[in-house]
Order: structure tokens, then sequence, then C-alpha cells
């Protein structure tokens, strides 16, 4: 029995090709949108993870300060909560480390009557407090203390990659949410024209007494054989653009740092499901209104 049925949803499919065309590709344009967005989101994601676990808070010790009193700034610094360990750079040290970065450009340092870095702490954080917020009240806390001049952690930056990151989240939800809705239109259209195409056949079933789920089940699987082809068909274009992305880029990484990964297996079979599930509802939804009337 379920042969015939998938045969009769085929053999629709066939007879509306021009129909079933128009649906296959806007669920392949939705899928496509929505996967992209996601696998912007995963690979941005991996990107901050990586970037918080090596967050420091450099703290940079007014002039005036004695090199006796160092130890006990740096207590002061490690009692506040989030602090997770802390590392003392003089200025002589900084002075050093930078010289060694601008070795073409000695010609800078050497008519310098006196070291202008100041002594810093840097200061590593509990994973805890590596979120926007927490980092923006932790430097606050810190800058308050009367041993410090200044504390940088790429203030600017960082609040308007969190701003524009949250923007965009925000922005794709929307989208995913449209796509959604708009896919479900267009095969509920489809398939009330499948349906209006073939309503004296189906009269004729239910004049004889054919069950409902005899009439409905070929519909649905042409649904969910839409949702399906449509799914793999969006998938398949993104994995291809994945693909040309990394091969011009470092394969699989961006400087050895993290990789850029692709959709997970899970990931595309949950895909593909609720590709499957928009097909049906559309089908579903067309069935209710039709046999209402």
């Amino acid at each position: 029995m379920l042969i015939l049925f998938f045969k009769r949803a085929l053999e629709d499919f066939l007879n509306n090709r021009l129909l079933n065309l128009i649906t296959l590709f806007t669920i392949s344009l939705s899928i496509l949108i929505v996967s992209t967005f996601i696998l912007f989101f995963i690979n941005t994601s991996d990107m901050m993870n990586f970037w918080k676990k090596g967050l420091r808070i450099m703290v940079y010790v007014k002039p005036e300060v004695k090199p006796s009193e160092m130890p006990e700034v740096g207590r002061q610094i490690k009692s506040l909560e989030g602090v997770q360990d802390i590392r003392f750079i003089s200025k002589e040290a900084a002075l050093r480390q930078l010289k060694s970065q601008m070795k073409r450009q000695a010609s800078l340092f050497e008519n310098l009557d006196k070291n202008p870095l100041p002594d810093a702490f840097e200061t590593q954080l509990d994973a805890k407090f590596q979120r926007w917020e927490k980092l923006e009240v932790l430097a606050t806390q810190i800058e308050a203390l009367d041993a410090v001049q200044e504390v940088e952690y790429g203030q600017q930056w960082l609040g308007r990659f969190s701003q524009v990151f949250n923007l965009f989240t925000l922005t794709g939800y929307t989208m995913c949410g449209i796509f959604f809705m708009a896919a479900v239109f267009i095969v509920a259209n489809t398939i009330r024209l499948v349906i209006y195409s073939r309503r004296d056949e189906i009269e004729i079933m239910r004049l004889v007494g054919a069950a409902e789920h005899f009439i409905k089940i070929p519909f649905y699987l042409q649904g969910l054989m839409q949702g399906a082809a449509g799914a793999i068909i969006g998938l398949a274009v993104l994995f291809a653009a994945y693909a040309y992305m990394v091969s011009h880029i470092e394969p699989g990484s961006f400087s050895g740092l993290f990789s850029i990964r692709f959709l997970s297996p899970l990931m595309v079979g949950i895909m593909i499901l609720l590709s499957m599930l928009v097909g049906w509802f559309g089908s579903y939804i067309s069935l209710k209104q039709y046999l209402k009337e």
C-alpha cells in the first residue's frame, strides 16, 4: 500500500513539474539561507570562544608607584573576583620586547632619554568572566585601584563586535522565521493547486467511500519529498560554496588558530527533517482547508 502511495505522489510531482520546481527552488533557497546563517554563527562562535581563551586585561601602573609596592598592587588585583592569574611585566622587559618586535625601526629608540613605558600586570580571567558585561565591570574595579593608571582590553572593538554579533544573531533568527513561513506558504499553495487539478478524482474517491487517510497520504508524501529534495539541494549548494572557500584560503583553518568547520552530520539531518516538516505542514494546511469545503 505504501508503494502505491509513493507512486501516486511521484506521479503528481511529475505531472505538475513547473509548480513543484518552483516549490523546490523556494525550499532550497530557504534552507540555503538558514543553513548559511547557522554555519556562520557556528564558526563565529568558535572564533569568539578561541579568542576568549586568550583574553587578558592589561593593567598599567602609575609611574610614581615604587618597585617595592608592586607585590601589594598585584595582590590587590588578584584578590578581585574573576581574576584567575596575574603576571608582572616591568617597564624594562616591556621595552626590550618592543625593541625586538620593531627591529627594522630601531632608529626610533636611539634618542630615548628614558623608558616611556609603564610597569604593567597581565591579568588572566576566569572563564565565567569572559563575557562583555562582566569583563567591563571587572575592568572598572581594577581601574578604581589607587596604583592603577589605566586598563586596556580592546574596549572599543570588543564592544562593537559584541553588538554586531548580537544584532546579527537577532536578524538571523528573524530571517529563519520569515523563510520558514514563506516556504510553508509556497508548499501549501502548490499542494492546493495539485488538489484542485485532481478534485474530480478526489470527489469520486470520497463518494465511493475511500478513507480520508487514503486521500491525504499521497499529498503528505509529496510534501515530505519536496522538503527532503529542497533541503538536499540547498545543503549541497552550501557545501560546494564552503569547499570552494576553504580551498582558496588555508585548508580548514585560519593561520592554524582554529578550524573552519561545516555543519555536523547531526545538524545536516536536523535541517533535512525540518525541511520535510515544512513540506508536510504545507500539505496539511492545504488538505485541511480543501476538505472543509
